[in-house]
């Protein structure tokens, strides 16, 4: 039979944070910025990229540097309206992205792009690349993205749904559908362009922040059936706080990691990186005031970690024929 312990024993005598005496200041700031998030979707919309709207990107290698202004300037005194001109790679390689239009395509189109670019910057640039991307591709891009999304999320639910208790189980699903609110919210008030690369990175966002919520559940699950005596409050909290340490390592470390991918990755990766610092730092917040406390707000208790735990143990004994 395994040993059990009070809640001083548990926690080595160290002091315990009362995280969960915030817990309805966090309910209302996080309902307020799920409601911010989802009006600021439907009222500003997103900044589709040219992978979900279609359009032309154009690759150019210059002779020399240029300034980016300069260029787009030029593309739009010749009648390309809003075109998106970016370094990548280095500072004499240059990206220019424009939306579906009439007229020439390929080659044609990346010609005409390179006279102006000639002229614009008094040297002499070559193509690299063109690639177009049709509306309906974009379209089924965008479809793609979404139903990867809900998935993803819907998966995850099947499968705490199984290794966790239902409450701790919907309180975890419940924060990551919180995290990917919030963030996608922010991407539409930055009007940060959303292409594959986003998409990328809000799928990372699940599955970093998924981990951390884990690891929380499962020490609120051992605590419960391990400690004697003490209120499920009480038991939320000594969990949070075992849990403390090892939950702000991970995320700092991870932020760190993120930030310099976000300074000096170059433009193509300032997206994903600002994604990713959106959130883990929600997800980091959400595994405790959102996850947990909801949990707790339920009405999660000893007995139903205890019930868990002997159907289980039933479940895995070897059958016995007469």
């Amino acid at each position: 039979m395994a040993q059990e312990y009070n809640i001083e024993q548990l926690n080595h005598g160290r002091k315990v944070v009362d995280f969960m005496r915030w817990d309805t200041l966090a309910f209302i700031i996080s309902g307020l910025l799920i409601v911010a998030s989802i009006a600021m979707v439907s009222v500003r919309g997103f900044n589709w990229g040219l992978d979900f709207t279609g359009g032309t990107v154009i690759e150019i290698a210059l002779e020399k540097p240029a300034e980016l202004d300069t260029l787009r300037d030029g593309l739009e005194k010749a009648g390309y309206a809003d075109p998106i001109v970016q370094n990548f790679g280095s500072s004499r390689d240059v990206m220019v992205r424009m939306a579906p239009m009439d007229g020439p395509a390929g080659q044609e189109l990346g010609n005409k792009i390179i006279t102006i670019i000639n002229q614009t910057a008094q040297q002499n640039a070559t193509v690299k690349r063109i690639e177009f991307v049709g509306p309906s591709v974009g379209n089924d891009l965008a479809q793609a993205g979404a139903l990867a999304l809900l998935a993803a999320l819907i998966a995850i639910l099947i499968y705490i749904g199984f290794r966790f208790e239902w409450r701790l189980a919907l309180g975890t699903v419940l924060a990551l559908a919180h995290d990917v609110i919030i963030t996608c919210g922010i991407l539409s008030l930055a009007h940060i362009e959303i292409d594959l690369t986003i998409v990328a990175s809000l799928m990372s966002v699940i599955g970093y922040s998924l981990n951390d919520k884990i690891v929380v559940s499962d020490r609120i699950r051992e605590n419960f059936r391990k400690i004697r005596r003490g209120f499920s409050y009480d038991i939320t909290n000594v969990s949070l706080t075992q849990t403390l340490s090892r939950t702000l390592i991970t995320s700092l470390t991870t932020l760190a990691m993120i930030l310099i991918l976000f300074i000096f990755g170059g433009a193509l990766l300032k997206g994903f990186s600002l994604t990713m610092l959106i959130g883990v730092s929600i997800g980091t917040i959400s595994s405790i005031y959102v996850s947990s406390a909801l949990a707790l707000k339920l009405g999660m208790k000893r007995e139903h970690m205890l019930v868990q735990k002997v159907e289980k143990e039933g479940a895995d004994q070897p059958s016995i024929m007469p």
